[in-house]
């Protein structure tokens, strides 16, 4: 921040500007409320295991700052400084936040309130000086959760590739194991490698760790770049070894050893061990450098004279800049809170629960999804049948999960993701189109997948039902839940699955007819529960 220098107030031993802190607090005050919505999920996201470390980023970027300030001498405040720069980005800031308001996207709005803080940052210090401290201010991202797509994808690609290492290393122990998915089958015993096994627990942490060390570490900057991108695939292969680790104990010990406080000790243990690697690799790049620094000078780890430097900060300007970037984003924020939010239309739509399980010659059963599946799912509501009928070859199973709203956490998984985790490989998919006569469907294009596993194939359709339009692609889903939520309130959505079994020597052409019988039967219905 700019500080009036305590030897120019003739107060050596203070610097306490109160109009500058003033304009300073008015400007934090003004902006509040835009993100608001952003700091609410934040603080539902910090309470999950994943992202518990949220609370320390902030301290951890407050480090960062006040060292660089340390090292910047006092300016002169006389010295005029191009702050227009960070009007303009705090202007942005906000209208991007606003945004995320209008669409109902919490990410949106934690996302702008980084771009916020640089552009305070720039107010502040004006652009010369201020564009100097991105390291801390980028930092901060590290404390905001992935969007849920993002996070969901990576989640399951580091359960496979989880489940792929920890079964080579209890191979490697020369026990006898077999892999399904993200299934690990020891004959006696079969572990899950369940979410929190995904490593992401571990992943993020770490790759707040290595920026940290990155800009802590007394070297060439290529060693920085090296140490952060080794984090994530170490990370990985780290909880690879904890996997195979469990594996081995529980067919030497029993299931217990996959269960309770030694499942949380060796989390621990290798978050602890990945931090003590970075630290190898640190030293090991400094004894490649022709003159290597000793062992306590590769990372430059020092808090004197912190205190001295958060003092300074007590003597911020009350600049022109300062001063038109409050007035301005109090203008922009009331703006924002006297317009009327859009109106969000009530849906009126029957429970799933309700889903009629006799259809015209076909019995259905309903089953619930088991307890771990559906906290996965987080749907608003579900329905899961299976049809059978006298006359076809094999039953047909219904899925369809609807989600009031698809912006704040929740949303729509692609089977397309899903299915590598329950063993299924994915043969062939394709987009098809159907005819569905007399029904609101009418022509649609759907996805047609065929799954293996083992011996048995399977059948699949299955598309994305958006406020009345069917979509085949689950970005351009997730992509026209923001158009819509923005232009006509709705962010509800549903995904739609069918599945039949490929009987043995049965041509798919069958089993298409098959599925597409029960689709003439249930699509007419399917409005009372999913609207359009």
């Amino acid at each position: 921040m700019s500080y009036v220098p305590s030897q120019a107030l003739g107060r050596p031993d203070r610097g306490f500007n109160p109009p500058g802190l003033f304009w300073f607090a008015a400007l934090i005050v003004a902006s509040l409320p835009v993100y608001w919505l952003g700091f609410e999920a934040l603080a539902r996201a910090w309470s999950t295991p994943e992202y518990s470390h949220g609370p320390i980023i902030p301290l951890v970027s407050l480090y960062l700052f006040l060292r660089e300030l340390r090292m910047a001498p006092p300016e002169d405040p006389a010295q005029p400084r191009r702050r227009w720069p960070g009007i303009l980005v705090i202007l942005f800031a906000l209208a991007f936040g606003i945004f995320g308001n209008l669409v109902q996207i919490p990410d949106v709005t934690t996302y702008a309130f980084i771009i916020w803080m640089m552009g305070v940052v720039l107010v502040g210090f004006g652009w010369d000086r201020g564009r100097s401290h991105w390291a801390p201010v980028l930092h901060l991202i590290f404390m905001l959760p992935l969007p849920q797509f993002l996070y969901w994808q990576l989640t399951i690609f580091l359960q496979l590739v989880s489940s792929e290492l920890g079964v080579w290393f209890v191979r490697l122990a020369g026990v006898p194991v077999f892999l399904e998915g993200n299934v690990i089958d020891l004959g006696v015993y079969k572990l899950q490698v369940a979410e929190a096994c995904s490593g992401l627990r571990y992943l993020f942490p770490i790759l707040s760790f290595s920026y940290l060390f990155g800009i802590l570490y007394r070297g060439p900057f290529w060693h920085k770049v090296v140490l952060f991108l080794m984090a994530a695939p170490l990370t990985v292969f780290m909880n690879a070894v904890r996997i195979g680790v469990i594996g081995i104990l529980v067919n030497s010990y029993g299931i217990e050893q996959a269960e309770g406080f030694l499942h949380f000790f060796e989390g621990w243990v290798i978050f602890g061990a990945c931090v003590a690697i970075l630290f190898i690799m640190a030293v090991t790049l400094q004894r490649l450098t022709p003159n290597p620094l000793p062992l306590s000078e590769v990372i430059d780890l020092d808090f004197e004279g912190f205190g001295r430097q958060a003092a300074r900060l007590g003597g911020i300007q009350a600049s022109p800049g300062l001063v038109a970037a409050a007035l301005l984003s109090g203008a922009v924020t009331l703006a924002f809170v006297a317009t009327p939010a859009p109106e969000r239309p009530d849906l009126v739509r029957e429970t799933f629960a309700i889903f009629p399980e006799d259809i015209d010659g076909w019995s259905g059963f309903s089953e619930a999804l088991a307890p771990e599946t559906e906290t996965v799912l987080d749907a608003s509501d579900y329905v899961n049948v299976t049809y059978v009928s006298p006359e076809e070859a094999a039953p047909v199973n219904l899925f369809s999960a609807w989600y009031s709203n698809q912006t704040e956490g929740t949303g729509i998984h692609s089977p397309e993701v899903c299915l590598p985790v329950g063993g299924w490989e994915v043969f062939s998919m394709e987009p098809v189109a159907v005819s569905m006569p007399g029904t609101v469907y009418g022509d649609f294009t759907l996805n047609r997948a065929v799954i293996q596993k083992g011996l048995s194939k399977q059948l699949v359709y299955y598309w994305f039902e958006q406020r009345g339009k069917r979509m085949t692609n689950d970005y351009l889903a997730k992509a026209s839940v923001v158009w819509d939520s923005l232009t006509m309130g709705r962010t509800d959505g549903a995904i739609v699955r069918f599945v039949t079994a490929i009987n043995e020597g049965e041509a798919e052409e069958v089993a298409d007819a098959r599925i597409r019988r029960l689709m003439a039967e249930v699509l007419p219905r399917l409005p009372d529960y999913i609207p359009n």
